[in-house]
């Protein structure tokens, strides 16, 4: 299998916009049945086999213990029990609005009870319609969503491996189904302050220093997939530093800069893995420079913090 097959945003904007709101739709379901983590790690799905899963979550009154899984082998929603009894929802040929009924009658089939908060998508465009309306977004081409899967878990794997350089706090390598995503991020273990404006989503997920490292699919503001990663909070002249390789460059994005590797960029590479290896580590040999973090102290090689101990040869 091809290591980053092609994924061009506009070949499969239109599938990404239905799967985006059916993940939204299982992600709130996860968040409503979940225990709060810092940052939010309780809420992104995490990679399987077949595609990706809520991972066991808990009915609210503490009764049912379920899963949902997106299989993007088969295309099939798969919802399970603990005790061993599971029923599916079709993806192909379904409505956000459809798909969010079907869900939530799989669930009542299975005996789960679990009620979505703010059952409409989270900063999307039609953030204020609700799923159960929403019959406009029905496309699901098979191969694309199957490609989706693919590339997330490749990446994955990438993020995994660089993930095992760093010994301090460090988030999942998860993919979170608001941005639509996957990401994984290195905390310096300092407080991070927030204006009193700041809505709560925010304020927790940017409440410590941090450099995050991910990939997404492209959106309106930058219509290409690409790795990314950026400093909070952004110290300053972050971007006089150099970033690997030539094609990597930082971008202005809200109120600060992201360091970006264009996925095209990284594919055309003779070694695509070691490029965007590289890319990270730049990145955040940048952040943490600019940030003054303990980089040396924080170091890992190999996966590994016992100096007497050898680091394992790639």
């Amino acid at each position: 299998m091809e290591l980053f097959p092609p994924m061009p945003l506009a070949e499969w904007q239109e599938t990404k916009e239905t799967l985006h709101r059916f993940a939204q739709v299982v992600g709130k379901i996860r968040l409503a049945s979940s225990a709060r983590r810092n940052h939010w790690w309780n809420v992104p799905f995490h990679l399987t086999g077949r595609g990706v899963t809520t991972r066991p979550m808990r009915e609210v009154d503490g009764h049912s213990v379920f899963t949902i899984d997106f299989d993007f082998v088969d295309h099939q929603l798969v919802l399970a029990t603990l005790d061993g009894r599971a029923t599916s929802v079709p993806l192909l040929g379904q409505s956000v609005a459809s798909f969010h009924h079907s869900t939530l009658e799989a669930m009542a089939a299975l005996g789960v009870r679990v009620s979505i908060s703010i059952p409409r998508p989270f900063d999307l465009p039609d953030t204020d319609r609700p799923f159960a309306e929403d019959t406009e977004h029905a496309a699901y081409d098979p191969v694309l969503a199957n490609r989706y899967w693919q590339v997330l878990s490749q990446v994955a794997l990438v993020l995994e491996e660089f993930a095992a350089g760093f010994s301090g706090k460090v988030s999942p390598v998860h993919h979170f189904w608001h941005t639509f995503d996957i990401a994984h991020s290195r905390f310096s273990g300092g407080h991070m302050d927030q204006p009193p404006q700041v809505d709560p989503v925010t304020r927790e997920a940017y409440s410590r220093e941090l450099i995050s490292f991910g990939f997404w699919f492209g959106d309106d503001a930058f219509a290409a997939p690409a790795f990314y990663s950026y400093t909070a909070p952004e110290p300053a002249e972050l971007t006089a530093e150099p970033l690997t390789p030539a094609t990597a460059h930082w971008v202005a994005r809200n109120t600060g800069h992201l360091a970006v590797l264009p996925y095209d960029s990284a594919r055309a590479e003779s070694d695509p893995r070691a490029v965007v290896l590289a890319f990270y580590e730049s990145a955040y040999q940048a952040g943490a420079r600019r940030a003054g973090w303990d980089i040396a102290g924080f170091a890992a090689p190999g996966g590994i913090t016992d100096p007497q101990l050898p680091v394992p040869r790639p």
